[in-house]
Order: structure tokens, then C-alpha cells, then sequence
């Protein structure tokens, strides 16, 4: 900085700018805005595209990463440096808020400290770390989740608040406790959550009929941003985007979406070329070469080139 020119602006990296437009708009999301859509993806290729969709944060799902990367179901094979390594990829290839599932925080309160230091460096906007005892399993698979003490879950969030060297790194404290525990407990553990520094707070809910009551119950209780899995199914996932607002949603997370509309088309040509022996039949639900090369951004490949002929 200039100091004679005390009004000029400090140099501030990409990711900062990026975590403090997050903040900013789970912000605004909290004073009465529209929640914060963002589409599950578990690699670049769909996050470009969700970026190219025009909206405003991607989260990246373990499940879909354990799939993509492992070819497994998410029961706790991916570690650290898989995801984080992955998270790096992903965020350096669209100019859009990367959230990304840290599962437990990959450890004890050592472990979460280099958790969020590798996903800092990594350029992520924020991650989520949970309460279930390792190995852990998606949430969203049958059956209840085993979760840590109380006292043990709310210190992993400390910590992870603690260690960030980014203020503006957001620290999502998820529990997963409902489920075996009652709605009760897991309100007060996203109490102690919030009490230790947490940016918003993850209740993870299984669907049934009165999940928005939940919700709402869950969202009156703390004063940060409530995040919400819409694949939890039922009525939530019949609302409209517009609609979560005003159930006290600041930011919904889709991480479903691309992996199950992905592996449908990919079943669905697969099958068609194996029955048909060719793919006429689904050329027009695919794309074209340069509809996929936009994508992935060659025209500004072409244009660089073409700044610096040879």
C-alpha cells in the first residue's frame, strides 16, 4: 500500500475475494435474501458448468469425490490428501465460492488443524466438517449415524475455527446427531457450534413429514446461516429454490444433482450403444464437440495463443 495514498486499495488473493463474497451473501441470505444455491459437482468439468449456469457457489460432494476419484461408495476410503488435492483442481478452474465436505476433519484436533490449513491453501472458500465417529458413512445412506460426545464434536470445531489463517475461511460446523439422537441434541450441539466460532451451522436431516418444521426450529435456535442438504428428500426437496428463504435456509446444497443426472445419461447412452451398436439414437441428448470444449473454456485458450504467436 501507498502510504501516501492511504485510500488505495490492498492487493487481496483470489480465494480471499471469493470467501468474503460467500460471507457477504449467506449475509444477505440471513436478512431476508434469497437462500444461496449451489449445485453439488465433484470435479472441474462440473464445476465450469455450474459456473457457465450462473450460479453463485459449487460444493463439492465426498460422496460424488469417492465415486469419481475411487469408484466406491462414501464410507470414509477418502482421506485428506485426496480431497484436498482434488479441491484444488476444482477451485483453480471457475471463479465462483468453492464449499467443500471435510467429512470429520480427517482426525482429532491435530488433524482438523491441518484439515483447514490444506483446504486454505487448497483456495476453497469454506468446508464442513461433521460429528460422526470414523469411519464415517453418508449420511443420507439407511440408518442412524454413531456421532462423537458432545464435548468432543464442539472441540473439533474449535479447533477448526482456531486454525483458520484466513478469517474470512469459513468453517461450517455439521451434525449429524438427529438421527440417533434427537433433533434436541443436535440443536444444542449447533448452539455450542456457533458459540465457538462457527460460520453457519449443518443440521443433517433424514426426509419425513415435517422436516421444514425442523428446519425452522433448527434455523430460530442459532443467529448464523443455516446450511440444508436438499437431497434429504420429502417436502424440501419440493420446494422452489425462492421458497427456502423463508424456512430460514441461507444455503442449500444440491450434492445429488450432477452425479445422479450424470450417471443416468451415462447408463442410459452406455446401454444404447450396447443394444444399438452405435449412438444415433442419443446423439441429441448429447453434446456437440464445441458445445464440450466451451466448456471447458478453449476460446480463451485460443485467444492467450493467439496474444503470443510462435
Amino acid at each position: 500500500m501507498n502510504a501516501s495514498n492511504p485510500k488505495q486499495p490492498t492487493h487481496i488473493s483470489r480465494a480471499s475475494r471469493l470467501r468474503q463474497a460467500l460471507r457477504l451473501r449467506l449475509a444477505q441470505a440471513m436478512q431476508g435474501g434469497t437462500a444461496l444455491v449451489a449445485p453439488g459437482i465433484y470435479d472441474g468439468y462440473g464445476a465450469r458448468m455450474v459456473a457457465q449456469a450462473g450460479f453463485e457457489a459449487v460444493y463439492m460432494t465426498g460422496n460424488g469425490v469417492s465415486a469419481c476419484l475411487l469408484g466406491r461408495p462414501d464410507v470414509g476410503l477418502i482421506d485428506l490428501s485426496l480431497m484436498a488435492g482434488h479441491a484444488r483442481n476444482v477451485a483453480a478452474c471457475m471463479d465462483l465460492p468453492l464449499v467443500c465436505d471435510a467429512d470429520t476433519g480427517y482426525g482429532g484436533v491435530v488433524g482438523v488443524r491441518r484439515t483447514v490449513e490444506e483446504f486454505e491453501a487448497a483456495g476453497v472458500a469454506g468446508i464442513h466438517i461433521e460429528d460422526q465417529i470414523s469411519p464415517k458413512r453418508c449420511a443420507q445412506m439407511p440408518g442412524a449415524r454413531e456421532v462423537l460426545p458432545f464435548k468432543t464434536a464442539v472441540a473439533k470445531i474449535e479447533a477448526a475455527v482456531a486454525a483458520c489463517g484466513d478469517p474470512d475461511f469459513l468453517v461450517i460446523a455439521r451434525t449429524d446427531s438427529a438421527a440417533s439422537c434427537g433433533l434436541a441434541e443436535a440443536i444444542l450441539r449447533a448452539q455450542a457450534f456457533e458459540r465457538v466460532g462457527a460460520a453457519a451451522v449443518f443440521v443433517e436431516l433424514k426426509a419425513h413429514a415435517g422436516i421444514l418444521d425442523d428446519i425452522r426450529r433448527i434455523a430460530d435456535a442459532v443467529s448464523i446461516p443455516c446450511m440444508v442438504n436438499i437431497d434429504a428428500g420429502g417436502p424440501l426437496a419440493a420446494l422452489h429454490s425462492d421458497q427456502l428463504h423463508s424456512h430460514g435456509i441461507a444455503m442449500a446444497i444440491y450434492p445429488g444433482l450432477i452425479r445422479n443426472a450424470l450417471g443416468f445419461a451415462m447408463r442410459d447412452a452406455l446401454q444404447h450403444l450396447k443394444k444399438d451398436g452405435s449412438t444415433v439414437a442419443v446423439r441429441p441428448r448429447m453434446l456437440s464437440s464445441s458445445e464440450y470444449n466451451d466448456f471447458l473454456g478453449m476460446p480463451e485458450v485460443e485467444q492467450w495463443e493467439a496474444r503470443f504467436p510462435e
